[in-house]
């Protein structure tokens, strides 16, 4: 929800003024530049190859763990810390801090699952110029170079990637301020931080710096709120170049095509958690998430980079290649260019310390991989969260509930969860009920217990200054709120009025948020209501940037050197705390809006408050593919576009998009117009009806995705180059996407569109219309004529995937109907597919190994399941239905062959002009062996 609404009281009103425009558009002029922002407009005034720093190889240390090796500023004596690891995995690790700062800069905590594991380091050679370390595998090497300092990653006679080959590392040390009195830490401190960092007239050459350098150094002001900076200028920065590299991907979350574009001549792309009102498309602004990975991919390789910082960080992106047409790449090859094209990209924090993670790959499932050891994998929803999901802002009562409710079966349209906005809420004191519009809660979720529904409610991170509320109360005199720089608790302004804001970054308040989610705590709840965490970037309607100011503090560390973590430890709060109610057994459902990296751990994003317009619904798309490469599979759009009235058309066709990305749920701004789906006249209510059916349709493989997500890291939604590596044609499409390797969705996202062309991938391989089982080669731009029931989706040969045609009113309804295979045939390969089951919403599958994981199989003329887990223990009631093997020719006969030896004719009925034979009433259970023979 935006930091925008009509109707609300006048005091409020004239708060919002100064950072709120009343225009149904971003107001840019509320959010920074990199002109704008001082440390910003610095770094980027530095010019490319006039590095002041060199290794002193002299101080090199080299453990069996570890290289440690001082550098220096040769400008201002400064000296800092230098560790490099080789990390299992083909990883390697950069970290680098002050040697002996004025008082400890921040490490990132909470965000890695663990320490991770290092490999040994071995020297290979050294002299005065610079050292040579192996890192292992396939002949990779590390070079450190001394003068100026430089580090190249090599494999062979390749270089893979190089740091500061263009001398923008630059790092801003903590000082003293030469006008104001000596630090209260005493002389002493001062001295030996002096004595190690500014050595032959450091001092005096930082000082005559700092009267060179603009304002902003110390304090810094921003429309009304100035930004105090009590330990002066204390940015980092450092450039990477990714020889070879022509596209790279990534750093979300941005309204931005998929393919990241260059930022010569423009701003960087920002990386600031912050409630943008109505944003903007196709620019590098911040949003309401940062993850700072990024991915490089050529035909040759894919390689990460994982910048550890949660201050507010800018990146630059430049190129060799950015800027020539077509022809004049052609021509570069006609003449024989000997230029390799090259990317380079500079990363630019506030605060902090470099932390980089440089993932190898070489493979894109290499690359998830690695990143997953590191930040963990895509929480494993309760089955349910991957439905239909049906919100506004707001319903008004329980009676607005029931009837829409009653509204999705009178029209025969499933869905599983239903949403409350801030309005459900006395007051907009979260955790309580508005006494007059929801006084029996229970009542309203046992009614859809009684449906086997369920209800999201908002539980949002500002908390109502009101010393009759509980909440605060507890907050307040357990002292976990945020800090003011003088002590005081920190207040701001959002939907309540005057609000404080918990410190999260605080364990113990953690704990304390999670147990306010207890069924003896939160009064009303019930084991079928979950959780939905909005505006915790932190949203604050009167603060710089309408969000926290800089200088306020979470214990000892300032907001700005923690900014973008603050999402995350609210989201993780809050799924603890819905574990926690039910003993530890039921897996949670937690939305949030503001995320980091590792937010993938603790459940769904989404891209925040769109617009219904038809590029808002196009950039759905990339903004989702660019979460999950970098761990967040459970990403979607609100459905129709949150601000403003969708025409019909467009409501349709995002219904029809929305149904095919990860996180499904329509959602609405309270000023616009009722549109449920059944509102825009029969013809309508049934394509939506259809879009949503084939969604319930496809649930079991989308489970099966999400378990292999939270298993191994890959994403759910995925570029096509992810599985087609080598195909150049793929490396810049975001109008359309796989799901796992089986799916290719190409939406209609044009407006009066009488046709699509999606592109089939694939040298060889074939493809089926996953509505008309006509077969394509693939390799090929297809055209396709649409018409409004049109959602174009195809099904890989040599694949196997598994539905349920029997869709009834939710999910859970669903749970012990029978499976149908489909079996797309392949002249290139064996069909293979897996059908994975377990109770749908427990942690049973992990404790107790409690799962059914099957492979099912097509090779010489026979279908076979078989265990793919021996020790599990779990049982179905449900069966294998039907099977439909697309591709197929004509047998004489099916035979079903079961472990008890027993044998059984199949009916079976062949589509001549299609190929397409189906086997009907095979009636075996869907968790034991068996095999189907044609003949």
């Amino acid at each position: 929800m935006a930091a925008f609404r009509v109707r609300m009281g006048p005091l409020l009103v004239l708060c919002l003024a100064a950072c709120l425009s009343g225009a149904w558009a971003v107001d840019r002029g509320n959010f920074k530049t990199c002109d704008q922002s001082a440390f910003c407009k610095r770094q980027r005034a530095l010019k490319p190859g006039q590095s002041p720093y060199r290794a002193l190889l002299e101080t090199l240390e080299l453990t069996n763990t570890k290289l440690t090796l001082q550098l220096i500023n040769d400008n201002n004596k400064v000296r800092l810390l230098l560790e490099l690891y080789r990390l299992q995995g083909n990883m390697t690790r950069v970290k680098i801090n002050e040697l002996k700062p004025l008082k400890p800069r921040f490490e990132v905590p909470d965000v890695l699952i663990n320490d991770p594991p290092t490999e040994p380091l071995s020297l290979l050679s050294q002299d005065e110029n610079g050292v040579v370390l192996s890192l292992g595998a396939d002949s990779q090497r590390l070079i450190v170079s001394a003068k100026p300092f430089r580090l190249d990653i090599m494999e062979g006679r390749e270089v893979l990637l190089s740091l500061n080959s263009r001398g923008l590392l630059a790092f801003e040390h903590l000082r003293i301020r030469k006008d104001t009195q000596v630090d209260p830490e005493g002389t002493e401190k001062k001295e030996e931080t002096d004595a190690a960092n500014e050595p032959a007239g450091g001092e005096e050459e930082t000082a005559k710096q700092d009267e060179k350098m603009e304002d902003g150094m110390w304090e810094e002001t921003f429309k009304s709120h100035t930004d105090n900076k009590p330990n002066g200028p204390s940015s980092i920065s450092l450039d990477f170049s990714l020889p070879g590299v022509e596209h790279v991907y990534g750093i979300p979350e941005h309204a931005d095509s998929l393919k990241l574009k260059t930022t010569d001549g423009g701003d960087p792309y920002r990386l600031f958690n912050l409630d943008v009102f109505q944003y903007e498309l196709f620019n590098p602004m911040a949003l309401y998430g940062a993850i700072p990975v990024m991915l490089s991919h050529s035909a040759q390789r894919t390689m990460g980079i994982f910048w550890l910082n949660a201050a507010e960080t800018w990146v630059d992106i430049s190129s060799n290649t950015a800027g020539k047409t077509v022809f004049g790449q052609m021509l570069d090859y006609v003449q024989g260019s000997s230029e390799t094209p090259q990317t380079d990209v500079r990363w630019i924090s506030e605060s902090g310390i470099i932390d980089v993670f440089i993932m190898l790959g070489p493979t894109p499932t290499d690359v998830f991989s690695q990143y997953a050891s590191l930040t963990g994998t895509q929480a494993f929803p309760p089955l349910s969260a991957l439905a239909y999901h049906q919100c506004r802002w707001n319903y008004n009562d329980q009676e607005d509930v029931a009837a829409v409710d009653q509204g999705f079966d009178e029209h025969d349209i499933p869905y599983d969860f239903i949403w409350l906005d801030i309005e459900h809420t006395d007051g907009k004191r979260y955790f309580t009920w508005d006494p007059h519009k929801f006084p029996q809660p229970k009542d309203m979720l046992q009614g859809l217990v009684d449906k086997r529904r369920k209800m999201v409610t908002i539980v949002d991170p500002h908390i109502k200054v009101d010393s009759s509320y509980k909440i605060h109360n507890e907050i307040g005199s357990k002292g976990f709120y945020v800090k003011n720089k003088d002590g005081r608790d920190y207040e701001g302004w959002c939907w309540p009025g005057n609000s404080g804001y918990p410190d999260f970054t605080n364990p113990e308040m953690r704990a304390w948020w999670a147990s306010m989610f207890a069924y003896d705590q939160y009064e009303g709840s019930m084991e079928n209501m979950y959780t939905w965490n909005d505006m915790n970037e932190p949203s604050v309607f009167n603060g710089p940037e309408v969000t926290m100011h800089k200088d306020a503090l979470h214990g000892n560390w300032e907001n700005r050197d923690l900014h973008n973590l603050y999402g995350l430890y609210v989201q993780m709060a809050t799924a603890e705390g819905l574990i926690e109610r039910s003993g530890g057994v039921e897996r949670p459902f937690v939305l949030t809006r503001a995320f980091f990296a590792g937010s993938q751990r603790y459940g769904a994003v989404w891209t925040g408050d769109n617009t219904a317009e038809w590029d808002h619904l196009k950039i759905s798309i990339p903004m989702c593919l660019s979460l999950g490469l970098v761990g967040v599979s459970f990403c979607g759009a609100d459905v129709g576009g949150f601000f403003k009235s969708p025409s019909t058309e467009l409501l349709v066709r995002w219904y029809q998009t929305g149904a095919y990305q990860p996180f499904f749920r329509a959602h609405a701004h309270l000023d616009t117009p009722r549109r449920e789906p059944w509102l825009f006249g029969p013809e309508n209510t049934a394509l939506i009806r259809e879009a949503v059916r084939q969604r319930y349709a496809l649930l079991p493989y989308w489970y099966q995705l999400f378990y292999h997500a939270h298993h191994s890291g890959q994403p759910v939604m995925r570029p096509l180059w992810v599985e087609y590596p080598q195909d150049t044609a793929t490396f810049s499409m975001d109008d359309q996407f796989l799901l796992g390797r089986d799916l290719l969705v190409h939406p209609v996202t044009e407006e009066g569109a009488r046709g699509v062309t999606p592109y089939l991938p694939g040298k060889g391989e074939v493809w089926f219309d996953v509505h008309t089982f006509q077969k394509h080669n693939g390799a090929q731009n297809l055209y396709i004529p649409v018409t409004m029931s049109s959602i174009p989706v195809f099904q890989r040969g040599g694949s196997i995937i598994p539905r349920k045609a029997r869709v009834r009113r939710s999910s859970s309804c669903m749970e012990h109907d029978p499976y149908t295979l489909f079996v797309a045939l392949s002249p290139k390969r064996f069909a293979q597919g897996e059908l994975y089951i377990d109770d749908g919403h427990t942690f049973n599958f992990d404790k107790q190994k409690q799962f059914i994981h099957r492979r099912l199989s097509f090779a010489n003329n026979a279908l076979s399941s078989r265990n793919l887990a021996p020790g599990s223990q779990f049982t179905t009631p449900s069966w294998i239905e039907k099977i439909v093997i697309l591709g197929a020719s004509k047998p004489n006969k099916a035979t079903l062959k079961t472990p008890d030896g027993k044998e059984s004719l199949l009916e079976l009925e062949f589509d001549a002009s299609m190929s397409v034979l189906t086997l009907r009433k095979p009636g075996v259970n869907a968790g034991v062996d068996w095999t189907v023979l044609l003949q």
